[in-house]
C-alpha cells in the first residue's frame, strides 16, 4: 500500500508544474494528480504565499487564470532538491 502525499510534496510537484510550463490550472491539476476544489485551494494558497503569481484574462464572460512561479517559488524547489540530496531516500525504511 502506498502512502499518502505530504502536503509539501503536492506543494513542490505543483511548482515543478508550473515551472515546467502548466500555466492552466486544469493542467496543473493533471499534474499532480489532484481534484479540483484542492488544486483550486492549493493554487490561491500558493498565490497568498507569493510561490506564484496569477493573471487573469478575461474573454466572453469567461475569467482564465494563468500561473506563473515566483523566485521564491524557485527557491523553494532549489531548497528542497539539495535537502533530497544529503538523505539517502532510498535507504530510509518506515515500516
Amino acid at each position: 500500500m502506498q502512502s499518502r502525499r505530504s502536503k509539501l510534496d503536492i506543494v513542490l510537484i505543483v511548482l515543478k508544474a508550473v515551472r515546467a510550463g502548466m500555466d492552466k490550472p486544469t493542467r496543473i491539476m493533471y499534474a499532480a494528480n489532484l481534484s479540483w476544489k484542492p488544486t483550486q485551494r492549493i493554487l490561491d494558497n500558493m498565490v497568498d504565499q507569493g510561490l506564484l503569481d496569477v493573471t487573469v484574462e478575461r474573454s466572453n464572460k469567461r475569467k482564465k487564470k494563468r500561473y506563473k512561479i515566483t523566485g521564491k517559488g524557485e527557491n523553494v524547489i532549489e531548497y528542497f532538491d539539495k535537502a533530497k540530496d544529503f538523505v539517502d531516500l532510498n535507504a530510509l525504511t518506515l515500516e
